[in-house]
């Protein structure tokens, strides 16, 4: 009897938090079937029949060769192949539009492993195969940073000591402290202005690289995913460049 009374005060105090609400009216409830979705589910063939030719022109588009590579394009390691060869393709993109747009060189690249989902196998190199590496919208951003701010990004790798693959940068620490930091083969100007390529999700702070919030951000208008498309057209045999741009050594 106790818990009765207790559960009836319960639901009156609820009433009366909520006189000020609208009034809430319970539609008509009827119980359902669950359906499970598995493999004995069958297709409903009018919409097969609906979607079957948008399908075959989508699976066409999408197996079309676009390049080739003779060995494996991965993502493992500190200096991947399919790391550099996104960085590059990022930095090359990234300065023909800011030569055309701000009469300005692009200085560097960065981009997250994280952003690049899955590896490539040798052999034809298919439009979906980018899809599937980059199945994101991401927008290459030119940041314009201080060369006193690029302090942060350093330090960053010092810290994290993740694979995120870079060009045109060299970063390397021992046992967590930074011993060499170079950008364009050359040490950082603290006083000059660089032009760094990178996607929106980390000029806007992702993977907590804060450090892109003391730079002026410039928008480019192009997908990312657009961007390797378009190189990976342009070259007929990918050979990944496989030099060392980050160094970190004693690295636990």
């Amino acid at each position: 009897m106790k818990n009765k009374f207790l559960l009836l005060g319960i639901a009156l105090a609820t009433l009366t938090a909520c006189k000020t609400a609208s009034t809430l009216q319970l539609a008509q409830v009827q119980p359902q079937k669950n359906i499970s979705i598995n493999n004995e589910l069958k297709n409903d063939e009018a919409f097969v029949n609906v979607i079957e030719p948008y399908k075959q022109k989508l699976d066409k588009e999408m197996n079309q060769k676009i390049s080739h590579t003779s060995i494996d394009l991965t993502k493992q390691g500190d200096n991947s192949n399919l790391g550099n060869l996104l960085a590059d393709y990022t930095f090359e993109g990234a300065d023909a539009w800011t030569k055309k747009n701000l009469n300005k060189n692009v200085d560097a690249a960065l981009i997250n492993i994280g952003g690049i989902r899955t590896t490539i196998g040798k052999g034809d190199i298919l439009l979906k195969s980018v899809f599937e590496v980059m199945p994101f919208e991401n927008e290459v951003i030119i940041v314009k940073m201080k060369g006193s701010d690029l302090q942060g990004l350093f330090d960053y790798y010092a810290k994290t000591q993740v694979n995120n693959p870079v060009s045109h940068l060299y970063i390397e620490t021992n046992n967590g402290q930074l011993t060499k930091s170079l950008i364009n083969g050359q040490p950082v100007n603290p006083s000059q202005d660089y032009y760094i390529a990178t996607s929106d999700y980390l000029a806007l702070g992702g993977d907590n690289m804060k450090f892109f919030s003391k730079g002026e951000s410039i928008s480019t208008g192009i997908r990312l995913r657009d961007l390797f498309i378009e190189y990976f057209k342009k070259t007929p045999e990918v050979v990944p460049n496989t030099d060392a741009r980050l160094n970190f050594i004693g690295k636990k």
